[in-house]
């Protein structure tokens, strides 16, 4: 009763859900016309099925964010047309969620525009990991939304990394990340059976230049901090919010986000002596980082396979029932 499609080039992620869930990933076409359009079918027949599509959203080298929007929705919609009972995407990074309010004269709020789109196209629910912001993600979308924590992915790396007894800390790069912080901090508490701090670092951007006077907010003198934003692009925000705990007496700082991004600049940021290590998800492969960047010794990825091949078996067996 279940279809999984990939629209992903990268086969990894959605390989792993498929042997998770134990079913084969369906074919579909994707076929490229000589002007850039495309073709998406899919090749079993959708009627009254709960169907699947995963597709992370991150420009690559072969497509732009635009385009594999546009793909998700072209399949999506041909599995409508064609009778599915429901179409589920599946976007561990979810493109063009970061602009959800007006902060300027006529500003976008594309979030909300992203989510009229994939409403059109009789999308039921949407599956991502670690929005920009929660709160604006759920509001923008009338279908199903599912919200996957990335930190339930991290627990088990950041594990293995701090050292057992030591004094911990869990802290937020910036103001907008506070919850993040706080939320993970609370399970480590629960499920490490200890008691951690609490850290913020002032940070403010305006018109694209970050601005911030390191401000921390929280006693991290001699803890091992962990520091939790939802993406790395240029790494910036990750680098100054070290060199700020660093200044406030911290002791090793390790680094978490959902996606990597490693946009230019990334891997000489995050290669700061600061930062100890730096952890990301899977719903980004570090293809931008060169394979003899120096931020690679220090770099680990936590797979969220599990994560979402529990959302989809939960939310398939809600659906049959």
């Amino acid at each position: 009763m279940m279809l999984l499609y990939t629209l992903d080039s990268d086969t990894t992620f959605a390989q792993g859900l498929a042997t998770y869930l134990g079913v084969p990933l369906a074919p579909h076409e994707n076929r490229g016309f000589e002007d850039g359009e495309r073709k998406l079918r899919p090749l079993l027949d959708p009627r009254g099925r709960d169907a699947y599509v995963v597709h992370s959203l991150y420009g690559d080298l072969e497509k732009s964010p635009y385009d594999k929007l546009c793909q998700l929705l072209m399949l999506a919609a041909a599995l409508r047309e064609h009778g599915a009972a429901r179409v589920t995407a599946v976007a561990p990074y979810l493109a063009y969620a970061r602009k959800d309010r007006q902060t300027q004269v006529f500003d976008p709020v594309t979030l909300r525009y992203l989510a009229q789109l994939v409403e059109a196209v009789g999308i039921s629910q949407i599956i991502v990991l670690e929005a920009h912001n929660l709160a604006a993600f759920q509001n923008a979308f009338r279908c199903t939304t599912l919200h996957l924590e990335a930190h339930r992915a991290f627990d088990a790396v950041a594990r293995g990394l701090v050292d057992s007894g030591g004094a911990l800390a869990v802290a937020s790069p910036d103001p907008g990340g506070v919850k993040r912080a706080q939320l993970w901090r609370e399970s480590l508490e629960k499920s490490w059976q200890q008691p951690l701090g609490f850290a913020m670092v002032d940070k403010r951007r305006s018109a694209g230049v970050l601005r911030s006077e390191n401000l921390v907010a929280g006693d991290v003198e001699g803890m091992t901090v962990l520091l939790i934003d939802d993406l790395i692009a240029s790494g910036d925000t990750l680098r100054r919010a070290a060199l700020a705990l660093k200044a406030a007496g911290a002791g090793r700082i390790l680094a978490f986000a959902a996606h990597g991004l490693f946009t230019q600049g990334a891997a000489q940021a995050l290669a700061d002596d600061s930062i100890a290590h730096v952890v990301v998800s899977d719903s980004v492969p570090p293809f931008r980082l060169a394979p003899d960047a120096g931020v690679r010794a220090k770099l680990l990825c936590a797979s969220s396979v599990p994560l979402f091949a529990q959302a989809i078996k939960v939310s398939h067996g809600a659906w049959l029932r």
